[in-house]
């Protein structure tokens, strides 16, 4: 079966290909996604690794001049998505203005760490073609420092939910919930709910919000420290510090076999900063990492995925790390797949609505990396099994219910094919031994 599947996978790449760079999936999500892209190229690079480089070029097209790689780069204006380029309208408010129109906010920064895997796994070519991509990645690192960083608590802040790829996760109504909705929002009509069941997306008030926060990033010129100092959100999401902080240790490891040694002594100050702003997430109430609300200074009340990148990243104390993992434990006994976005004790789970439950392929995989490396080899490989198990099960969803392991939202998922083929699959696994 693993077989058929890995071939599914390549067809799915094949399919969702469009000329050089990979949508997530037909209609849903018709553009090039920022962190979508970094693990797709994870999974071209097992049997294609020049496309596979092309996926991270192309990515780095859409990149602003103060360094921002938007979470969504619009090469077209695609009637079956919304909010498109129009709505955004970067082209028309930003100063500069991107090359390309695109999103005016970010998304995770897995791409370095991407970079470093397909050095590490390749060859000299591999390493050439890293070092036309460093100073770019490097650029973007350093506008989270200085763009993204909130001076009412030093740690890189989220000015909007879908920046930090966790969309609807009940960890950003804190943030939510003290905005007000733009009485001046113009009348919109989604598409997601079209391609997708409506009761596995976000609510109309979330969406309602959501487009507020756009209006205000419009009018504003897509000002990036207006956004962060003065925006209706702003919260600090352990997922983005620790992938952030994860980053920086593996473009140093890069810039270190490049002999740069300014950019390295650069990303050591960065890694020391990640380190020291970790603290900031540790929730004792819970024992665990958890979003905060920069404004209030409030947590969030439950352990989600981003929760569990602590070991990604290689941060936390022993106690903290050891609390995680007594989280995850007690998690694990409450659900048949692991590992849930949302905490099932915590108020708002829902094992099928988008990030409020379901088990996402990416984080999985990520999360299971930082646990092998640090020494927790059996949930670590717990966690991979379940991947697989999910994808034999029900294929290459976006998403899966962590009880039924029923597929979610979106099908043909670009992320899950390549997370298949790079991690999951026992192939890669026989191959990797």
């Amino acid at each position: 079966m693993s077989i058929e599947l890995d071939n599914k996978a390549r067809e799915i790449l094949r399919k969702n290909d469009r000329g050089g760079y990979t949508i997530p999936t037909a209609r849903l999500y018709p553009y090039q996604w920022n962190w979508d892209s970094a693990f797709t190229a994870l999974g071209l690079s097992t049997f294609d690794r020049d496309r596979a480089w092309t996926e991270l070029e192309l990515l780095l097209e859409g990149q602003w001049a103060n360094g921002m790689i938007p979470s969504i780069i619009f090469r077209s204006d695609d009637p079956d998505y919304f909010p498109g380029p129009s709505v955004w309208q970067t082209q028309t408010s930003a100063t500069p203005p991107p090359l390309i129109p695109s999103t005016g906010i970010s998304q995770p920064p897995i791409l370095a760490s991407v970079a470093l895997a397909l050095v590490e796994s390749g060859g000299a070519d591999d390493l050439q073609r890293s070092s036309q991509l460093i100073d770019k990645m490097l650029s973007w690192h350093r506008w989270y420092q200085t763009e993204r960083t909130s001076a009412a608590a030093s740690v890189v802040a989220t000015v909007h939910p879908w920046e930090t790829g966790r969309d609807n996760c009940p960890d950003w109504e804190l943030g939510l919930s003290t905005m007000t909705i733009d009485p001046r929002l113009e009348p919109y009509v989604r598409k997601d709910t079209e391609h997708a069941n409506p009761e596995q997306r976000p609510s109309k008030e979330q969406y309602d919000k959501y487009l507020s926060i756009v209006k205000y990033g419009r009018e504003s010129g897509w000002d990036q420290r207006a956004l962060t100092d003065t925006g209706p959100f702003l919260m600090a999401d352990p997922g983005i510090h620790f992938i952030l902080l994860r980053a920086n240790r593996d473009l140093l490891k890069l810039a270190q076999r490049l002999n740069l040694s300014e950019q390295s002594a650069e990303l050591e100050k960065y890694i020391e900063l990640g380190v020291q702003g970790s603290d900031y997430f540790w929730n004792e109430t819970i024992g665990a990492f958890t979003a905060r609300n920069i404004v209030s200074g409030e947590y969030s009340n439950g352990f989600s995925n981003a929760s569990a990148l602590c070991f990604y990243a290689d941060a936390g104390t022993e106690t903290q790390r050891i609390k995680t993992i007594e989280n995850m434990q007690r998690i694990a006994d409450k659900v048949d797949y692991m590992m849930p976005s949302w905490d099932p004790d915590a108020e708002k789970f829902d094992p099928q609505r988008y990030w409020c439950g379901p088990i996402w392929p990416q984080m999985n995989f990520i999360i299971s990396t930082g646990l092998d490396e640090q020494g927790h080899n059996s949930m670590a490989e717990d966690i991979r099994r379940d991947m697989a198990l999910l994808i034999e099960k029900s294929g290459f969803y976006e998403c899966f219910n962590p009880f039924s392991g029923e597929g979610c939202i979106g099908a043909d998922f670009s992320w899950t094919a390549a997370i298949w083929l790079a991690w999951a699959s026992p192939s890669h696994q026989k191959m990797a031994a």
